[in-house]
């Protein structure tokens, strides 16, 4: 049976099931979810924050949501509410929200010679600090559009492993063809990398110490290149971009080739990778060489240097365009909410309100708040908790 489809956030947390006990309830449960992921639309970001924005719009909120009890809860109700609900119920009924955006932004996507369009998205994790400052860690794995920024999925780390473990959960099941996967080098393991395949899915990871053979092996070969010129133009691409801005003269080069295809032991691999990064500071004139080492399962005559350079900085959409956010504007390091699945459930609606927020167009994210904060009844909309108006 397939899975259902919401067009509006609201209608996804509906679907969160109620844990409560059908004894005492006072408020319905789609109610105090509409308030608290209004306020966070709204732009607060603290527990107590949002039951003060609820107080204070408590008129416009009855008028607008209509409750069958003319009264909004309490600080400690709205705490309960985040503490006990449903985290894998949460980010299922979020995740399916989140895939209709990113089916309608179609955005970081590459397009192969034979005109398959292929959609990047990357996997990386994210620890909340401020849960951490109490002896509770908490890492958060998303997978995340390129381009867009829109949060796909998202799933917490268990406290005894690390994102190794979390990540294949996070992608089984799911429908991996027409996409590439980026990964940085701690997820460079083969049986992820096998899953991806058998999901029929292409990867992009990046390549460091923590695999050495492979490491050594792909840095050789750039440094000491064996192939013959007439082998050079069959097994070998660069591409080479240039960019000046933030008081320096970028030039990226990534290189790629297919020469060790047939000799690694890697599943689906396709081509390896160089990309080196030269940093010119234009007022000290001091010069950087970053170099760093990959691995695609892309074909060349599926994706050529330039392609893939597209994928390797979109990889980073994750960084810029959704965890910097939330830690700068939404401020979620510095949220010391630690209890039960509070901090969890905050995340995931934080991300689901930024996603909705990509999504409409909203390239400054402080702004989006700003615009949402100035109106309840906007906000209300934004989340479609009520109609919007035409």
């Amino acid at each position: 049976m397939d899975q259902p489809k919401y067009t509006t956030l609201m209608e996804a947390l509906q679907d969160v099931p109620d844990p409560r006990q059908a004894r005492g309830k006072r408020y319905a449960w789609p109610f105090l979810l509409a308030l608290i992921t209004s306020a966070l639309g709204s732009g607060q970001r603290t527990g107590r924050a949002i039951a003060h924005w609820v107080a204070l719009h408590s008129a416009e909120l009855l008028e607008q949501l209509r409750p069958p009890r003319r009264c909004l809860p309490s600080e400690s109700t709205l705490r309960r509410v985040l503490g006990t609900i449903d985290l894998q119920a949460l980010e299922e009924r979020l995740s399916r929200y989140t895939e209709g955006l990113a089916e309608v932004a179609q955005a970081g996507t590459i397009i192969t010679p034979t005109g398959e369009v292929l959609q990047g998205q990357a996997v990386d994790g994210k620890e909340l600090r401020g849960v951490r400052a109490h002896g509770q860690p908490l890492c958060l794995v998303s997978l995340v559009q390129h381009g867009s920024g829109i949060v796909l999925a998202q799933t917490a780390v268990d406290q005894k492993s690390n994102e190794i473990t979390a990540v294949p959960p996070l992608l089984a099941g799911r429908d991996l063809h027409g996409t590439v996967t980026s990964m940085d080098a701690l997820l460079a393991q083969r049986e992820l990398i096998q899953q991806i395949v058998n999901q029929q899915g292409h990867y992009l990871v990046v390549v460091k110490e923590n695999q050495p053979e492979l490491y050594h092996a792909i840095a050789l070969l750039f440094a000491q290149p064996p192939w013959l010129r007439q082998e050079r133009d069959r097994e070998y691409q660069a591409y080479r971009t240039l960019d000046k801005g933030h008081g320096r003269l970028e030039t990226r080069t990534l290189e790629s080739s297919t020469a060790l295809c047939s000799y690694l032991d890697w599943p689906g691999v396709g081509q390896v990778l160089r990309r080196q990064c030269q940093r010119v500071s234009l007022k000290t004139g001091k010069v950087s060489v970053e170099t760093r080492y990959g691995l695609t399962s892309l074909r060349p005559e599926q994706a050529g240097a330039a392609q893939i350079e597209r994928l390797w900085r979109g990889h980073w959409t994750i960084e810029n365009r959704n965890h910097y956010v939330r830690d700068v504007t939404m401020g979620e390091d510095a949220c010391q909410i630690h209890t039960g699945n509070t901090p969890h459930a905050l995340a995931a609606l934080r991300n689901a309100i930024l996603s909705l927020f990509r999504w409409k167009g909203w390239t400054n994210i402080a702004a989006a708040f700003r615009h949402y904060g100035a109106s309840v009844l906007r906000t209300l909309e934004l989340i479609g908790a009520v109609p919007a108006r035409l």
